[in-house]
């Protein structure tokens, strides 16, 4: 005969209904999504980079960052930008250059946008770069939530701002990003790390500079060279799960000043080791 289960006491509630899960920024991704739409791709892979402070002028950063992607070429295109007014250049190093991001051709759809400007001005270009669909961002640019209460402001803004447009930012106040078997060279370093089958990350630029320096002497290569900075969007579960899905990375190195959000990176951590 068929057994029957005795009803539920009246003490004991019903189960709620299952929720659906939602996701926010800063919990550990869905792994699927993350590695389905590899939007890190943009910033370690682009076949386009705007420069934003692009210059002639001796001994600035955005002349240092221009130099590196020309001298090491990653296999796409780079459009100077130089929105100083009083810039009376049409061309920087003989490549065509813009006032505004707006100027560069639609047919040419942006996947990197380096941003090498004052901390004020910085705010301004992330709209632009909403406005014609940039992917991906590194903000160089110093003088936000390490300066005080008014930098933090400025930076929540322009994160907000970032993601309201799907754009993904390295930094700010960053040394920048190196993809060496790629070719890659999206910093202010003065030479490119050699390839290899490690990723180096690190919150510290100046320990970015000292690991290279001691790399090239040591004939060390890298597959990924990350300096992360203040980390304000991508964190080191973001940059974790991204290199741990490349076939070119055995290894990860780190060097830490703070965790973040440390859920995301217990997250990232265990399922790349294991």
């Amino acid at each position: 005969s068929r057994m029957t289960l005795p009803p539920l006491p009246k003490s004991v509630a019903p189960l709620p209904p299952i929720q659906k899960r939602t996701t926010s920024h800063g919990t550990a991704h869905d792994l699927w999504k993350h590695f389905q739409e590899r939007p890190l791709d943009a910033i370690f892979r682009p076949k386009s980079v705007a420069l934003i402070g692009a210059s002639e002028k001796e001994g600035s950063v955005g002349r240092t960052i221009l130099w590196n992607l020309l001298s090491s070429p990653f296999g796409g295109t780079i459009y100077p930008v130089n929105n100083n007014p009083r810039n009376p250049h049409k061309s920087i190093f003989g490549i065509k250059s813009y006032q505004r991001m707006q100027e560069i051709p639609e047919q040419d759809p942006i996947d990197l946008a380096i941003i090498a400007v004052p901390a004020r001005v910085v705010k301004s270009v992330m709209q632009d770069c909403v406005e014609v669909g940039v992917k991906g961002a590194i903000i160089i640019s110093a003088g936000f939530k390490e300066t005080g209460e008014e930098g933090a402001k400025l930076e929540k803004e322009i994160l907000d701002i970032a993601r309201r447009g799907h754009i993904r930012v390295v930094g700010p106040n960053c040394l920048g990003v190196m993809n060496p078997i790629g070719g890659l060279n999206a910093t202010f370093a003065t030479h490119i790390a050699k390839p290899g089958n490690v990723a180096f990350i690190s919150q510290s630029g100046a320990m970015c500079t000292s690991i290279l320096d001691w790399s090239l002497q040591a004939n060390v290569g890298f597959s990924s060279f990350v300096s992360i900075g203040s980390m304000a969007d991508i964190n080191w579960g973001d940059i974790i799960y991204y290199l741990g899905d490349d076939p070119k990375t055995k290894a990860i190195a780190i060097y830490m000043e703070t965790i973040g959000d440390a859920r995301s990176f217990m997250s990232a951590a265990s399922e790349v080791a294991f």
